[in-house]
């Protein structure tokens, strides 16, 4: 355990360190097996746009054009090997995070103390633990000095427990993947693998995720066209022998119709938006590791976070300084001793504030803890020792007091340790002009006694009011007391009476800086934040309030009430505290069984079942365990829960995009089957041949409907609600207006046919050169940002397919296979004026009907609002 002492020293956080008893051996939780390249590919086959793709490529098949079939097979094959790459990436990435060698244990066997490998340990062991060491299986604690844990990753508690021989399980027993902040002790191992803490919790996450939001639109969707299809393919097929045309020619253009109406661009388009939607992320430090995940975030109407290092920083501050002449603040970021001390809006100094210089070298001299610079590459300081105490140095060093100068001046000759009974902790130092000095911290209820303190009844009353004060604020409160004696005191019991108060430290695990904006936007943008935590009621509220999540007088559900089953509708409050891994999955599961999207955004082992629970789980990268990173779908790798806004901004990309592609590819699809429905009673008994109807396919659900999956975000796509999760993806008016442009586009190119049949023209060739174009003109007006460059893809794409239509009546080979005729100049002047009117009206339309989300109903809006507040915390 040395080795791993010093490696966590030299570099590691302690969940870093802890997170390496997840990754090996038999007493570990293990990774998940990595999937095998042939299963990665057939779940991407077994998609259902995939399935509809692959019909597609059949049909065109049975027409004898294998040259479409190659182009639908070619996009079949880069679909899956997009997915396929993205999900192998992800993998490595999150691998290369969790790169971290076994670590060790030191045991006591036979009567002889052996390092063995952690893995190796089994119940009935006695195992040592000091400080630095990672706890490698549940045990009873045997013997203890000043032993104290950290279990924030198992419990979400960010204050380190202390550990003494108890029958109190929360004492007197340790769990595996906790770490030791301080001190040394003995523990009889009871539990490793399966059966320990970390085990049961691992094993709450055999859930298999289900399909996204979008998977499931679209299969619905892919369903409902399908059949939509054949009916109408079957329509057109009886019309033509209705009307006399060869069986053989009407079933290869009703197939050929079938292939036309299909979009099986579609997955191709979803996939490059999820794809470019991972690679923008992943510049944004997000390792996406299920591809479909970056469009779950945009459908997301509920975030529910953990508190300790994931909206906080996981770590202590002492942010509040009390004494009887008044109240200061202290400004900092992490454990960096950089900072300031505030009063009354103005920064003072330990010379200019004497009273918090009192307070906070009395609080440096009664500390265990150490503060150690960052090493060399890294940029954050560490606390070597109890958080607690860590935070004590780092308030004294941003008033101006030196560590190190003050042991020289009063140099530490007696202590009393802390220990739960007593609560408080007390030092005695040599003063250099002879004599000694008492410093005492402790729990307030345990200083501010008049046994303790020397002080009056008035200055202990509003100690007392102010601690409270504090401490429904979320803090944890030390009182901090000093006395000088000339001469040494006979009795060590007498180092704790006739001490003078000189304060009070208010202390917390702080919020991100990126926290508060983060919680903003997401509500800006309609989705409900909801805090879960293990944390003490108290503490959660005071962090929600301070978020923005919930008022100060929200009601704070608790664990015991949920296992009571007095909590009542687990959807109707914003804030749930003292919460297990059990309970946080029932919170996520109640929430999307009232019909919302849930987003998990946690780091500990705790998190884990909840994270693989939700339609989405979120994990961060460098604090977080490597259970949660495990089972989450997407992973920030800088632990910036800003990301979380930028990923749903993203998801809403793709969701739009993938709209936008069904509205511009539905369109087009609805105006060939009404051409080639419509045309026969207009005179012309078959508008397009088959192979006309496969090449219009080809150019404009190729490149161009491709393209569409690359535009832009909307700038106003964060102030809008989310969908509402039962909306159908062609909800929100997207119906009407696939009906209105494909009735327009259709109508373009019958009054159009039906003027060149009269006049003698090519009308077949003017049918076949406008329906293409005029669709052409419809993606060019389907822009998310018309009259920029913010997409050249679909610039190039579309003039390319132009080019292509129009090759298609000019270049003698492509005549005789599509059957064509040349048009002349006056006539290919009037299809292109005709054909920009696409353009004009989808644009028209779009602002006439602008894209806008249905706002959520009713029912939905009363279970996102938290319920009025029936109880309190202080009651839990």
């Amino acid at each position: 355990m040395d080795e791993l002492r010093t490696t966590t020293a030299a570099g590691l956080s302690l969940d870093e360190a802890a997170r390496r008893l997840t990754r090996h051996g038999p007493n570990a939780v293990p990774e998940e097996p990595r999937t095998p390249v042939w299963r990665r590919v057939l779940q991407q086959l077994r998609d259902p746009l995939i399935l509809v793709l692959l019909v597609a490529a059949a049909l065109t098949i049975a027409t004898g054009d294998l040259t479409d079939a190659a182009v639908i097979l070619l996009v079949i094959t880069v679909n899956t090997v997009v997915g396929v790459v993205q999900e192998v990436r992800a993998e490595a990435a999150v691998t290369a995070l969790s790169a971290m060698s076994a670590p060790a244990a030191r045991v006591v066997r036979d009567g002889e103390e052996r390092s063995i490998p952690a893995a190796e340990v089994v119940p009935g062991d006695l195992v040592l633990v000091a400080e630095g060491d990672i706890v490698p299986a549940d045990g009873d604690v045997q013997a203890a000095a000043l032993l104290l844990a950290d279990e924030s990753s198992l419990t979400g508690e960010s204050v380190p427990v202390e550990k003494a021989p108890d029958t109190d399980p929360s004492r007197g027993t340790v769990s595996a993947g906790t770490v030791i902040v301080r001190g040394r002790g003995r523990v009889a191992v009871t539990a490793t693998g399966a059966g320990s803490a970390l085990g049961r919790i691992a094993s709450l996450m055999g859930a298999v995720p289900g399909l996204t939001p979008l998977q499931r639109r679209l299969a619905r969707f892919g369903r409902v066209l399908a059949a939509v299809i054949v009916a109408l393919c079957a329509l057109i097929l009886a019309v033509g022998l209705v009307r006399g045309q060869p069986v053989e020619l009407m079933i290869v253009a009703a197939i050929s119709l079938a292939v036309a109406a299909v979009p099986e661009s579609l997955p191709a388009v979803v996939t490059l938006a999820l794809a470019l939607g991972a690679r923008r992320m992943a510049d944004r430090h997000a390792i996406v590791r299920r591809l479909p995940a970056v469009e779950t975030l945009g459908s997301v109407t509920v975030i529910a976070t953990d508190k300790t290092g994931t909206l906080t920083e996981g770590r202590m501050a002492a942010e509040q300084l009390w004494t009887p002449r008044g109240q200061a603040a202290v400004v900092g970021m992490g454990y960096e001793p950089e900072g300031r001390v505030v009063r009354d809006g103005e920064t003072v100094t330990a010379a200019a504030a004497p009273d918090l210089a009192a307070l906070l070298c009395v609080a440096m001299l009664c500390n265990d803890a150490a503060l150690e610079p960052p090493p060399e590459g890294a940029s954050e300081w560490r606390a070597l020792g109890d958080p607690t105490e860590a935070a004590l140095l780092v308030a004294g060093s941003r008033l101006g007091l030196d560590r190190a100068a003050l042991d020289r001046e009063l140099p530490r000759v007696e202590e009393i340790p802390f220990d739960s009974g007593r609560k408080r902790m007390t030092t005695v130092h040599r003063r250099p002009q002879g004599g000694l000095r008492v410093a005492c911290k402790g729990a307030p209820e345990a200083v501010l006694l008049p046994q303790v303190l020397a002080d009056g009844p008035e200055v202990l009353a509003r100690a007392a009011a102010q601690a409270e004060v504090l401490a429904r604020s979320g803090y944890r409160v030390l009182a901090i007391a000093s006395a000088d004696h000339e001469q040494r005191a006979e009795q060590p019991r007498t180092w704790e009476s006739g001490l003078t108060l000189l304060g009070l430290v208010g202390i917390l695990d702080p919020p991100r800086s990126a926290s508060e904006t983060t919680m903003t936007a997401c509500k800006r943008a309609g989705i409900a934040p909801v805090l879960i935590t293990g944390d003490h009621p108290l503490t959660a509220r005071a962090v929600a309030e301070r978020l923005g999540i919930a008022s100060s007088d929200a009601e704070v559900t608790t664990g015991d009430r949920i296992r009571e089953g007095t909590a009542g509708d687990l959807t109707g409050v914003r804030v749930y505290a003292r919460t297990t891994p059990e309970q946080k999955l029932d919170i996520v599961q109640a929430w999307r069984g009232a019909g919302h999207v849930v987003a998990m955004t946690g780091d500990g082992v705790n998190d884990g079942p909840a994270l693989r629970r939700a339609d989405i789980g979120v994990a961060m990268g460098r604090r977080g365990t490597e259970v949660a990173r495990q089972a989450a779908d997407l992973v920030l790798a800088d632990d910036n829960p800003a990301t979380i806004v930028s990923a749903v901004e993203e998801g809403r990309r793709v969701y739009a995009n993938v709209r936008r592609f069904l509205l511009y590819g539905l369109a087009g699809g609805t105006a060939e089957i009404l051409v080639m429905l419509l045309g026969p009673f207009l005179g012309m008994p078959l508008p397009l041949l088959p192979a006309q109807i496969l090449w219009i396919n080809l150019l404009t659900h190729g490149l161009p409907g491709v393209a569409l999956g690359a535009e832009p975000v909307d700038p106003h796509t964060m102030r809008r609600p989310p969908r509402p999760p039962s909306e159908s993806v062609l909800g929100a008016g997207l119906w009407p207006r696939i009906l209105f442009m494909g009735a327009f586009v259709a109508t373009v190119t019958l009054v159009v046919g039906v003027w060149a049949r009269e006049t003698g023209r090519p009308w077949q060739s003017m049918v076949f050169l406008i329906l293409g174009a005029t669709q052409l003109g419809v993606a060019l007006g389907s822009r998310a940002r018309p009259g920029s460059l913010a997409n050249p893809f679909l610039l190039v794409a579309v003039g390319a397919a132009l080019s292509l239509q129009a090759a298609g009546i000019y270049l003698p080979p492509l005549r005789e296979l599509l059957g064509t005729e040349p048009l002349p100049p006056s006539d290919l002047a009037i299809a292109a004026a005709v054909s920009g009117l696409g353009h004009v009206v989808m644009r028209l339309q779009a602002r006439l009907r602008p894209e806008r989300p249905s706002l959520v109903g009713p029912q939905e809006a009363k279970s996102i609002e938290p319920s009025p507040r029936t109880g309190d915390a202080n009651d839990q």
